[in-house]
């Protein structure tokens, strides 16, 4: 195409879960009831592990942070997609989009690192209790996790650049129902060989040295499980690490079923699903999970409740 007909484009037009008419409204009813949830569960989650004594260790403060990436995932998400389900005309201003996918690299790459944080304070925890408060300190939690928001960022900003430095000519209509890299460089009328290598890049650096923080403590944690000699300490010890597993069994698995499937059956609805599990199922789950399976965070929910008042004068 000669550059003279090239169009700026000033705002883009989501697609969407599905264009059928007769699915909007109950489609908003059911995704409105998750992202309350998400809403309920994890700013619950943020004001227990901020507000009572007994759960100030570096495990729940790392929980507090995880709650913290999803809020901010499903909330860059969420409210947008809500919109546009009875929205007539569903579009994101060229600027709205380029905040949204920022917004939602930012809180995807820090919830991938959190969660290998989370697998290294428990194989910490269950392999060298002795050293467990030297090792995992406060002041090496805020270290970590500082660095792991100033990689998100960085990451967010490179990935956000790279995909917004492309001219858009063919079409503004994004086949999704957020603004995602890869429908974004499908409407690309140039080579995207470039920002597509860089996504492709730092998504596989991302997902490979997480899961390996993650394997590397879960064999350890395993192996020395494996050595205490009676059933009921085995069990204490997988007890506590079994609300982390189970988290980060669902999270990688959508992720590896995403991004691991033949190329042949790859679908733009596959994705879409798959998108929705971990931008909106998986942050209302994770409460669930940690709550649920929790004794701990079940009786500071109880104090909470009981006393509110005194509870809030402490954060």
């Amino acid at each position: 195409m000669a550059p003279g007909n090239l169009t700026r484009v000033t705002e883009f037009i989501l697609m969407g879960i599905t264009d059928l008419p007769e699915l909007q409204v109950p489609l908003f009813f059911v995704f409105l009831v998750i992202y309350g949830l998400t809403v309920v569960g994890n700013l619950g989650t943020i004001i227990l592990t901020s507000v009572d004594s007994r759960l100030q260790t570096p495990m729940y403060f790392f929980l507090r942070h995880l709650a913290i990436t999803n809020l901010g995932n499903s909330t860059t998400i969420a409210p947008k997609m809500l919109l546009n389900f009875l929205a007539k005309k569903k579009t994101i201003s060229y600027y709205c989009c380029a905040a949204q996918l920022g917004g939602f690299l930012v809180f995807m790459v820090a919830e991938v690192f959190i969660l290998a944080a989370m697998a290294y304070d428990r194989y910490v925890a269950i392999c060298n209790p002795l050293l467990y408060m030297v090792v995992v300190s406060r002041q090496i939690c805020l270290l970590l996790v500082s660095l792991i928001y100033l990689y998100s960022l960085t990451t967010a900003l490179t990935v956000s650049s790279c995909v917004f430095s492309m001219s858009y000519c063919s079409s503004n209509v994004i086949n999704h129902f957020y603004c995602d890299n890869v429908s974004l460089l499908a409407l690309s009328c140039f080579d995207t060989y470039i920002p597509d290598t860089t996504v492709f890049m730092l998504s596989a650096i991302d997902l490979f040295f997480s899961m390996i923080i993650v394997l590397i403590s879960y064999f350890n944690i395993v192996l020395t499980v494996l050595r205490i000699q009676f059933s009921e300490g085995r069990q204490k010890a997988f007890s506590t690490c079994a609300s982390h597993l189970m988290a980060v069994t669902v999270f990688y698995g959508t992720l590896l079923f995403m991004y691991m499937q033949p190329t042949i059956n790859h679908s733009l609805d596959t994705d879409k699903m798959a998108s929705v599990f971990y931008t909106l199922v998986i942050p209302m789950l994770n409460p669930i999970i940690y709550s649920l399976r929790n004794k701990e965070v079940k009786d500071a929910l109880k104090r909470f409740l009981n006393n509110p008042r005194k509870s809030l004068k402490l954060m």
